[in-house]
């Protein structure tokens, strides 16, 4: 008896060591984590801290840290899913909500990261940073005079200059936004006090004080703007167009030159040097600069397509083919629009796009909310070169059905190649979402 009594005294003790020694490595490889963290090896990072995980799946600060190395690697779904466990475990934890926040407005998701914000400062009501975040989405949301509250508070209890300055820059950003000039005068000039080697605040003061028609002030302080800055073809723009205002015509055209030769595609700046051109009697120049103004990158006109992204007319017709026409049989209705869209299908593969478009009409015409029949009409008409019919049929088919991912994808891919790499990108990001995996392959190619 006394030796059984031993024995199972024994395996306890050995039990309990073995558990003590499992949440020493666990604690050991979180370490890791944190280390290899601040040395910036974020992969490293997030390795270390599954380990941990999976010797200790119920620490919070395992799945929080792995979460925020995610977030510096652009992972941020995974991000997402990290705070989501830690919120689980921890759901007091107001930085997982701000975090969380951060990583669904990376992912556009800017009402979802609106709600993360509103439970963090319900958890921390002096958090300036949270107030931050909010009024930085509240902006994007175009909820201005609400994200200048967020800003006003960041500035009434931060304690950080950087978070502060911030707070003015955004605060007088916003007030620009409504028309309220003056005021974000004021707020730029807050920050530039706080900060005066940042190039952006003072570009924009200079829009505020040329939309009161400060041209003396406007000029000033795109001139600080562009010496922080000499390759800032706005800045150049906007003081061109403020030299015209006082009709100094021949300094506007400096300043439109250097924009042109920084942005070849920068329109406005063709049409400012044209205006001057044709107020100096260069009427030749004046003639060539409007009409680039006109036809540069102009959807509304007949003019030839030009591929002007990092995406080449041969690499869109690559990754457009990438998609596979789903091939689910629809009911087959009254007017047989069903059978001419199937129709279209087994012509383009067959090598007569002109028939394809053709049955594509007449199914578009018989049923007039056919998503898939637009979006195989933009398909075909972007394998023929007709982009811009090809950019209607899809946004057609997404009006249709919101959630159309190859619709996405595909706009996404020719507004890239037609030189839009923010609606290109924005579209490749919302195909993601929906579930088209093969869009981050390009959004990582195209899109960073």
């Amino acid at each position: 008896m006394k030796n059984r009594f031993f024995s199972l005294c024994f395996l306890t003790a050995v039990l309990f060591i073995s558990q003590a020694q499992a949440q020493q490595t666990a604690s050991e490889y979180f370490d890791i984590g944190v280390n290899k963290s601040k040395a910036g090896d974020f992969v490293g990072a997030s390795q270390a801290y599954s380990t941990a995980i999976a010797m200790n799946p119920d620490n919070p600060s395992s799945y929080f840290n792995r979460g925020l190395a995610k977030q510096q690697l652009k992972d941020h779904r995974g991000a997402i899913l990290d705070f989501d466990k830690t919120i689980d475990l921890d759901p007091k934890n107001s930085l997982a909500y701000l975090y969380r926040g951060k990583s669904k407005s990376e992912q556009e998701d800017h009402r979802a990261a609106l709600q993360d914000y509103n439970r963090t400062i319900e958890l921390s009501p002096e958090d300036a940073a949270a107030y931050l975040a909010r009024g930085t989405t509240r902006a994007k949301l175009l909820d201005y005079r609400r994200a200048i509250q967020d800003f006003s508070k960041v500035i009434e209890v931060n304690t950080e200059d950087v978070n502060k300055f911030q707070a003015y820059y955004s605060r007088g950003a916003c007030k620009s936004r409504l028309e309220d000039y003056p005021g974000s005068i004021a707020d730029f000039t807050k920050a530039i006090d706080m900060n005066p080697k940042r190039s952006q605040t003072f570009a924009s003061r200079g829009f505020s004080r040329l939309r009161i028609n400060d041209f003396t002030g406007s000029i000033k302080d795109f001139d600080e703007a562009i010496k922080l800055n000499p390759e800032d073809s706005e800045s150049l723009y906007n003081r061109g167009f403020s030299k015209t205002k006082i009709d100094d015509f021949r300094g506007a055209i400096n300043d439109f030159d250097k924009a042109i030769a920084l942005d070849p595609q920068n329109v406005r700046a063709y049409y400012g040097r044209g205006f001057c051109n044709s107020k100096l009697n260069n009427q030749k120049d004046a003639i060539n600069d409007l009409t680039k103004a006109i036809e540069i990158n102009n959807v509304n006109i007949d003019s030839k397509v030009v591929y002007t992204g990092r995406i080449t007319k041969n690499i869109l017709d690559e990754l457009r083919n990438v998609v596979q026409e789903k091939g689910k049989i629809n009911e087959f209705s009254d007017d047989r629009s069903e059978a001419y869209y199937s129709r279209s299908v087994a012509k383009f593969r067959n090598g007569d796009a002109k028939g394809a478009i053709n049955d594509l009409n007449k199914s578009i015409e018989l049923n007039p909310t056919y998503a898939e029949a637009y979006f195989y009409r933009g398909f075909v008409r972007s394998s023929t070169g007709a982009q811009k019919e090809a950019l209607q049929d899809c946004s057609n088919a997404i009006k249709l059905n919101p959630k159309y991912g190859e619709a996405f994808y595909v706009r996404g891919i020719i507004k890239h190649a037609l030189g839009d790499d923010n609606g290109g990108c924005y579209d490749l990001s919302r195909a993601g979402e929906l579930g088209y995996s093969a869009a981050y392959n390009v959004i990582r190619e195209y899109c960073n």
